[in-house]
């Protein structure tokens, strides 16, 4: 670790921290109904889209009618959506006449956005159309981080609240978390972006004279009619550009990550400079950070929120130093052969294999950990290309379940369920009735947070089980053994997370990986909104039990290590098996011990 490269990864988390106060005590406003500053300009907009569709935003909901209507909404939202992906090619905006998506990568590409988690088995600039990628991609990035935020919501009320069957209105949280939040950050952002060099324009391609022309060779015919080939200088280059900016902006701010380019943050028109690079990696953790703030307000005792966060927090620097250590220390087998492993960005050597020299491999690591710790996916460099040990660190961070920052709300109401089953261990272990925030943690409350535990574990492992155990899945894998194995477990680990980065070499766009990761990523986004909602209800109509002398307090150091301890140790006991197939044996294979 260079000095050089800790200082960026300091000055990131000191202006993120910086934001976390203001921001999430502004979204606190924002889902408690309060003036929140932009009320003259976004109110009018606000009221009248509740009068279009019927809405009546003070009228409160219990969990069930708060679920069917989530449920309801990005149902409707994945129709529209696969049929948009479906019929491009007849609809307009589609300046490169681009045909329409086959049927299984339509049907996972829709669930991937609907999701939340933007997983791409395809290029999005050879395979979508401008409409699909603004009124498809770019609309359910906002539908559906505004969703996450808004079950959050939901379950902060059920514990805030007392004896009360309700715990809001979907469709007023929806709508105040996209117009009020959402909407006006990702406008200054795509604005800081296109300043930087992001390309936002309608047009489909741009033809470009190179600067020193490439010999090249083209089919011919010779004086027999046989096919030939002939040298040609090519002087141009056609490249493909689109509305990148407005895109790129809400796919960091909701934790989406899908990229408009298929190089996605990598690519130069996503991602030319230091300072755009800076700005999207800041915009991952944003949002998620400051929902712990938002957090502590809304349950009258920020030292709780702060306590989330400080886990979260924790929990991540753990692995950035690992990341780190691996890729500086570069590839043995590149070293034998007396390869420059020279670093980039002024730093050190190391492994810069998959990497850009404009970010380094400081910037690189940080923002593999950031977009893994949360439900991102996005990339600035191709994890498939990280040693070992480096390709673990994103990976494991995945499999705590994205509650390390995690998604726009998800990431932080699966925290909430870790810090249930952590004062319901400590209640074990002293005999005592557990306790969250004065809401008595019984039977029922225990069985909604298995759920939650379980179900990922149970859907990444069966389904990377039975990957590897077919033809359909070994047949698309491109590298064998153990790295082979990481790329399937990656896979269905991105999306069985909502995480959607890729691990690369291996073939996705198949009809096995597009169903099964399909099936997967809906079981992940919907299978556990339902019992986080369940659990919503529940603590709603509990009433408070006052402190006593046996109470742990769940805002203190103490309770912050056992946190990070129950996290760690689900993580552990459910994943180290299987990653000791992959990124373990693979290090011990490299390294000869």
């Amino acid at each position: 670790m260079t000095l050089n490269g800790l200082a960026q990864i300091a000055l990131y988390f000191a202006v993120l921290f910086a934001l976390v106060k203001p921001l999430g005590w502004y979204m606190a406003r924002v889902y408690a109904g309060q003036a929140c500053g932009l009320d003259r300009v976004v109110g009018p907009f606000e009221r009248l889209l509740y009068r279009v569709c019927g809405v009546r935003a003070t009228e409160e909901m219990d969990w069930k009618t708060y679920g069917i209507a989530m449920l309801a909404f990005n149902g409707t939202g994945l129709i529209l959506l696969y049929g948009l992906l479906r019929f491009q090619a007849w609809l307009p905006l589609n300046p490169a006449g681009l045909g329409a998506v086959p049927p299984d990568l339509a049907f996972n590409t829709a669930i991937s956005f609907v999701t939340n988690t933007n997983w791409q088995a395809y290029g999005g600039e050879t395979t979508l159309s401008h409409l699909t990628q603004m009124a498809g991609l770019t609309v359910q990035n906002f539908a559906s981080a505004a969703t996450g935020m808004a079950i959050l919501a939901a379950l902060i009320r059920g514990l805030a609240r007392r004896g009360t069957q309700t715990i809001g209105n979907f469709w007023t949280d929806l709508v105040r978390g996209t117009l009020y939040i959402l909407l006006p950050l990702a406008l200054l952002l795509s604005l800081l972006l296109v300043s930087q060099g992001v390309v936002q324009t309608v047009a489909s391609s741009r033809p470009v004279t190179l600067l020193q022309p490439v010999n090249s060779v083209r089919p011919a015919l010779d004086a027999n009619g046989q096919e030939k080939t002939e040298p040609v200088a090519v002087t141009e280059q056609v490249l493909a550009v689109g509305p990148a900016a407005s895109q790129i902006a809400i796919k960091q701010l909701g934790t989406n990550g899908g990229g408009f380019f298929n190089g996605n943050s990598a690519h130069p028109f996503e991602n030319p400079t230091p300072w755009s690079n800076f700005l999207e990696m800041l915009a991952i953790l944003l949002i998620p950070a400051s929902l712990c703030y938002t957090f502590g307000v809304m349950v009258g005792d920020t030292r709780q929120g702060w306590a989330l966060l400080a886990a979260m927090t924790i929990l991540l620097l753990c692995f950035i130093p690992l990341g780190l250590w691996a890729e500086q220390s570069g590839n043995p087998a590149f070293a034998a052969l007396g390869v420059d492993q020279a670093s980039g960005a002024g730093q050190s050597g190391g492994n810069m294999e998959g990497k850009e020299t404009r970010f380094g491999i400081a910037n690189s690591v940080l923002w593999a950990a950031a977009t893994t710790a949360a439900s991102n996916g996005s990339v600035n460099s191709m994890h498939d290309s990280y040693t070992p040990l480096g390709g673990l660190v994103p990976l494991f961070l995945m499999q705590f379940g994205e509650v390390v920052f995690g998604g726009a709300g998800s990431g932080l109401y699966g925290m909430v369920v870790f810090a249930i089953v952590a004062v319901f261990l400590a209640g074990l272990m002293v005999g005592r009735t557990p306790e969250y925030l004065g809401k008595k943690i019984e039977p029922y409350e225990m069985k909604m947070a298995a759920l939650l535990i379980l179900i990922m574990p149970m859907t990444v492992l069966g389904l990377t089980a039975l990957a590897v155990s077919l033809d359909a899945g070994t047949s698309s894998v491109l590298n064998p053994g153990a790295h082979g194995f990481s790329e399937v477990l990656y896979a269905y680990a991105s999306q069985g997370n909502n995480n959607g980065s890729a691990f690369a070499g291996l073939n996705a766009n198949t009809p096995f990986y597009n169903f099964t990761g399909g099936i997967a990523m809906l079981i992940a986004r919907f299978w556990l909104a339902i019992p986080t909602l369940a659990l919503a209800g529940s603590l709603a109509r509990k009433t408070p039990v006052p402190a006593g002398p046996g109470t742990l307090p769940t805002h203190a150091p103490l309770f912050v290590g056992l946190l990070i301890g129950v996290v760690v140790m689900v993580g552990a006991l459910t994943f180290v098996p299987a990653l000791a197939l992959g990124p373990i044996v693979e290090h011990v294979i490299m390294t000869g011990r």
